[in-house]
């Protein structure tokens, strides 16, 4: 996204973030320009590609290599039964486009691995992992580290969760 002003259309959808004195027009001006990764568009990344869309982050970058399932569902709020079979990139990317058509959506149909994640990564300026398995969870710890990048990372197991931010 640009630097330009917010639009007539993005004051009235912001306005809520705008009267905030933490945000303000600066802050939402910060999350126009933003560019933020989001590894995985399942349990963890939807909501969190969802939320960030509807607080108008520029741009949102998806990694994921699965095709929706209907066991996904109960979970993975930002697909639907329509989108069963598609890309999860494709699907999501969708959704971010019903939600908010101000973000633009950069889709990374592709496993994240040791080999791809630094450039990947340095292309972003935010970090967030939602990934399910070790592999990739080290891959994308190793590429914010050398890139510099902060990086979020959740994980859920059962009814328990944590979320850890990491500059």
């Amino acid at each position: 996204m640009t630097d330009a002003a917010l639009t007539d259309e993005e004051l009235e959808r912001y306005a809520r973030h705008i009267v905030l004195p933490e945000i303000g027009g600066p802050g939402q001006h910060k999350l126009k320009r933003a560019r933020v990764l989001v590894i995985g568009a399942g349990g963890l990344g939807a909501p969190v590609l969802e939320y960030l869309a509807a607080a108008g982050v520029g741009t949102l970058g998806i990694v994921d290599d699965d095709t929706v399932s209907l066991s996904n569902l109960q979970r993975q709020v930002i697909h639907g039964s329509d989108t069963i079979g598609l890309a999860k990139t494709d699907s999501a990317a969708a959704a971010i486009m019903r939600i908010n058509p101000n973000v633009a959506v950069e889709s990374h149909r592709l496993r994240l691995t040791e080999a791809n994640a630094p450039a990947l990564v340095a292309r972003y300026d935010v970090v967030v992992d939602g990934s399910d398995n070790f592999e990739t969870r080290y891959a994308v710890a190793d590429a914010c580290a050398s890139e510099k990048k902060p990086l979020v990372t959740a994980a859920v197991g059962r009814f328990d969760g944590s979320v850890t931010v990491l500059k």
